[in-house]
């Protein structure tokens, strides 16, 4: 790209380079605009880099580990022997399917494209009503980019809480740790969220001694019942979760060369020891660096973008998607955004942003997923509701598996019999939370779900079983003809 070429007007700005960003590129040139894509570090955002592809990878290959030694719970089987987990070929292996991945479904794709993509620090210049941006190159050089709309796309960074002597003591991030060399003996997890329950059964399932320190419980957002069942199989695996444990200190002891974190917790103040300490307490959008402010564009005070319905900024030439907005922190919702913000922002569609059927899924094994609203969400929303919870030890395809642990939850209002909510604990559960989306976008109701075909030895048949259970003893039906 020349000089004169970057110093030409685009229709579209998108600074950043992740799901967001590459949705709306995508968007914006199948429309025949001109697009300029501005990426400070690497090509590809936080999923393929850091994210989602790098941490499921390792999720895989900790499952595959874990099923291999649980091989006796199958009469005939026995589980071999234990050996240490060879952890630089585990990572160099993970970062060789996210180098193929970038190269793919990034680096080829906006060759394909053909937008420019310009590498270097995007600040925002000009004025509120005639909006530019300086980009500072790695090489020193400035250029200054002109468009009819910019798009902030910039993504997140994980976030750390306040507690003193935290920073001093050198904590891993669910970045770093996916880098680590070695399984460390111990580790400690401060955080229940997604992120949290994902890497302490990742690392425990490698072979380290997990303890996860927890405000309130396990994926506080999501049922109790799925909360409760999964903290008793992380319990089963050998991970100690402390409930009701906030940090308050935490330091190196200089002897054993451990991390000591100093909780308050419902048993008064503990002190807990481990080789290394995991911070997984959340993430804040980036754009401190931006130069918001001179361009009129208001943040909240964790530094998100406000946005409105349509994802346009407070300045009407400034849009924003993915997580640097307050939005659920998903790179499916950041896709979507992406597409979004572009067709409102070049096309004036006018389309806004609706998250009643947004999926949602913990990859824990077995993962933890729903769709839709929790008994509590409805009885806050003023709904009648009615709600069952079934067993796996019910559902057939569990029981084949020789793992019933787990359950399916469907929550109806209880006036129409209408489903409003689904959530399960079980092998493929976001599969099921693919179906519940369905269902409920259909508007289903108990009586047309526990009607319906289902495949029998499917996990997906549990969503009908668990219908049935609204007006049937299910222990009373046989197992092959529900």
């Amino acid at each position: 790209m020349t000089a004169t070429a970057k110093r030409r007007p685009y229709d579209l700005a998108v600074i950043g380079s992740g799901g967001a960003a590459f949705a709306a590129a995508i968007r914006a040139t199948t429309l025949g605009r001109r697009v300029v894509m501005i990426e400070r570090g690497t090509i590809g955002g936080t999923c393929v880099n850091t994210g989602c592809v790098p941490s499921k990878a390792l999720l895989a290959a900790a499952e595959a580990r874990h099923v291999t030694l649980d091989a006796a719970r199958f009469p005939g089987l026995t589980a071999p022997d234990a050996r240490p987990v060879d952890m630089p070929a585990l990572v160099a292996g993970k970062d060789q399917l996210v180098g193929s991945l970038r190269g793919e479904k990034y680096l080829d794709l906006a060759a394909a494209y053909g937008w420019d993509l310009l590498p270097g620090d995007a600040t925002f210049a000009g004025t509120p009503t005639d909006p530019a941006l300086h980009v500072a190159g790695h090489d020193g050089t400035v250029e200054a980019v002109r468009a009819a709309h910019y798009l902030i796309a910039t993504g997140s960074t994980p976030w750390a809480p306040p507690v003193p002597g935290l920073h001093e003591v050198g904590y891993l991030t669910s970045t770093t740790a996916m880098e680590l060399d070695h399984v460390p003996d111990s580790l400690l997890v401060i955080g229940g969220g997604y992120v949290a329950m994902e890497q302490a059964q990742l690392f425990a399932r490698l072979g380290a001694r997990v303890t996860m320190l927890v405000r309130s419980r396990l994926a506080s957002h999501e049922e109790p019942e799925a909360a409760t069942a999964l903290e008793e199989i992380f319990t089963e695996e050998g991970i100690e979760v402390v409930r009701g444990a906030v940090p308050t200190v935490a330091r190196r002891d200089q002897r054993t060369g451990e991390v000591v974190v100093t909780a308050t917790t419902a048993a008064g103040s503990q002190e807990l020891r481990a080789a290394q300490l995991l911070v997984a307490t959340g993430r804040r959008p980036v754009t401190v660096t931006l130069g918001l402010d001179t361009v009129d564009v208001r943040t909240g005070k964790h530094g998100d973008v406000i946005v409105d319905n349509h994802l346009r900024t407070t300045n009407p030439r400034i849009w924003a998607a993915g997580d640097v907005t307050a939005h659920p922190q998903f790179v499916y919702v950041a896709a979507a955004h992406g597409t979004l913000a572009t067709d409102n922002a070049l096309t004036g569609a006018g389309r806004e942003v609706d998250y009643r059927h947004l999926p949602r899924v913990v990859f824990t094994s077995p993962a933890l997923a729903a769709v839709g609203m929790t008994d509590r969400q409805a009885n806050a929303a003023g709904i009648r509701c009615d709600s069952r919870v079934l067993s796996l030890a019910h559902v057939p395809r569990a029981i084949v598996n020789r793992d019933t642990r787990g359950l399916i939850k469907i929550v109806a209002d209880a006036h129409t019999g209408r489903i409003i909510g689904i959530t399960a604990l079980a092998q493929d559960a976001g599969d099921l939370a693919a179906a519940g989306v369905y269902i409920l976008e259909a508007g289903m109701t108990i009586g047309q779900v526990a009607n319906l075909w289902s495949p029998y030895l499917t996990m997906a048949e549990g969503l009908k079983l668990t219908a049935q259970a609204f007006t049937t003893d299910i222990t009373k039906l046989s197992c092959c003809a529900a």
